[in-house]
This record gives C-alpha cells, sequence and structure tokens, in this order.
C-alpha cells in the first residue's frame, strides 16, 4: 500500500473490526504499518492449513491484515507473518487518503467509524489544502 498523506484519527476511545489503522511495526519499533483490523480479543481463529491449531485472540491482542490480496501471506508484513498484535500498539485509524491531487477519496471503515468519522471528514478536513501541499 503505497500512500503519500494519510489523514488519521485519534482512536483512543476504540476501533472496530474493518477499520485501517496504523499501528507501531511490531518488527521495527522505528517504523508504523497501516493494515485493517481483522478479529479483536475473544475471536478464534483458524487455517486452511489442517496442521494449524485454532486458537482465540486473548485479552488486548487483535489481528491485522494488509489490503493487498495480490501478496503472499508471507510477503504481507501482517499478523500471518508476525501474529496477534497489542492493541496498544494501535496509534489511530485512518480515515482519508490522498495519493495525488486527483486520486483521494474517504477511506472505508467499519460501519461504526464511518459514523464517527463522518463530521471530520465534512468539517475539518480540508482536503484542497491536503492536495497543494501534496508533493509527488
Amino acid at each position: 500500500m503505497s500512500l503519500d498523506i494519510l489523514e488519521a484519527e485519534d482512536v483512543s476511545w476504540h476501533v472496530f473490526v474493518g477499520d485501517v489503522v496504523v499501528m507501531k511495526n511490531p518488527e521495527n519499533s522505528d517504523d508504523y504499518l497501516v493494515r485493517r483490523l481483522a478479529a479483536m480479543e475473544g475471536c478464534e481463529l483458524g487455517s486452511t492449513d489442517e496442521k494449524d491449531e485454532p486458537f482465540v485472540l486473548e485479552k488486548d491482542q487483535c489481528w491485522v491484515l494488509t489490503d493487498n490480496e495480490n501478496l503472499k501471506p508471507k510477503e504481507a508484513s501482517d499478523s500471518r507473518t508476525f501474529g496477534p498484535v497489542s492493541i496498544t500498539d494501535i496509534v489511530g485509524r485512518v480515515i482519508y487518503c490522498l495519493r495525488t491531487a486527483v486520486d483521494h477519496g474517504p477511506v472505508q471503515n467499519s460501519y461504526f467509524s464511518m459514523q464517527k468519522d463522518s463530521p471530520v471528514l465534512q468539517i475539518e478536513l480540508d482536503v484542497n489544502e491536503m492536495a497543494n501541499s501534496h508533493k509527488p
């Protein structure tokens, strides 16, 4: 996912399954990743590999996945490679993506988050300012 400018909303109050989040990279603490929240504590996860046993995410754990379906699991740098992550490693929810002056728009998050973010997108977000300050 190659993104130039992301507008992220503070999520100290809550995130939901389906949200695109900014999180600390569990493999490199100086880096951040943008991933989709796929499951949260209490969810049972299984594998298509019969050798793998199903497991339940523990308290404050979550499972994140890349949106790039063309990547193989070992290339994805998501929970399929590094496992569950702590919910405290999520630092924000992505609400808007600006790739170029003509390629931009709201990020499709969960229904609950889209409702929460709607006023921000309508009132607080200055897309023209973002596009004008965008450097290709």
